[in-house]
């Protein structure tokens, strides 16, 4: 399979899939087209929102792209790709428009950001999910504000530190998810219909709605530049390309 980003409208919603071979992470490439796609989808008059979805019935999203992370050899290469993280976290913030997110699987690290982006997020019982970067030797600073501004720093602060897994219905409890389901076929359904009723409601009253939830976050901006930083350093250290070597072995090994 190859990777890829498509979009298409249904009934007023802009329906976004990516998808990458392995388990969903995501390259630098994929993070630019993805926060591109939403940009440019949203700014279409016809649609009222935009559901964000991974391909496959495993793993929603695996986070950062092992090979890329290991590719890279110097800052500047470093930087562009954390801050690809953040586009799409800044291109959901800011789009205009509802977004919605739908988790069929596991996410971790960024795919966590991807579900804490979002205004309204589907997930099934098996979307257990982990901030796993300091298995990396970095850090989830990038996407750090948007887990904290729903769980809070506390809680975000013991996700970061022992990158277990928490089940879909602790993300339930603390504002992740909106809404989990027994299984796919169950979420799908419920999927369907809210984005149907959404599809009915007010434009513009979605559109404040949207922009009044996302007060006081404009500082966002401001923090990303050093949040970016912190990880693009970080995973240029030998011990970071070692734990990821270390990881990726294990996970072939399985």
């Amino acid at each position: 399979m190859n990777d890829f980003v498509i979009s298409e409208i249904k009934n007023s919603i802009a329906e976004i899939t990516f998808g990458t071979h392995k388990s969903n992470a995501l390259p630098g490439v994929i993070l630019e087209k993805l926060a591109q796609t939403i940009l440019d989808e949203a700014e279409k008059e016809e649609v009222k929102a935009v559901l964000i979805k991974s391909t496959g019935e495993k793993a929603f999203c695996a986070g950062a792209s092992f090979d890329e992370l290991l590719s890279i050899e110097e800052l500047e290469a470093s930087t562009k790709f954390f801050g690809g993280f953040a586009k799409v976290l800044n291109a959901m913030r800011n789009c205009g428009k509802i977004v919605v997110v739908r988790i069929q699987g596991k996410t971790t690290g960024g795919g966590v950001g991807i579900a804490c982006g979002a205004d309204y997020c589907f997930a099934t019982k098996d979307a257990a999910l982990a901030l796993t970067e300091i298995n990396l030797g970095i850090g989830p600073f990038v996407i750090g504000p948007y887990v904290e501004r729903k769980i809070g720093k506390s809680q975000f602060s013991a996700m970061a530190i022992d990158a277990d897994f928490r089940s879909a219905d602790w993300a339930e409890q603390h504002n992740i998810y909106h809404s989990v389901s027994e299984n796919i076929a169950e979420m799908d359904a419920k999927l369907e219909q809210f984005l149907n009723t959404l599809a009915s409601r007010s434009t513009d009253a979605l559109a404040l709605i949207k922009k009044v939830s996302w007060e006081g976050t404009e500082h966002f901006n401001e923090l990303m530049p050093a949040r970016i930083h912190m990880s693009a350093s970080l995973i240029l250290e030998d011990s970071a390309k070692k734990g990821i070597g270390a990881i990726k072995e294990r996970l072939r090994a399985k």
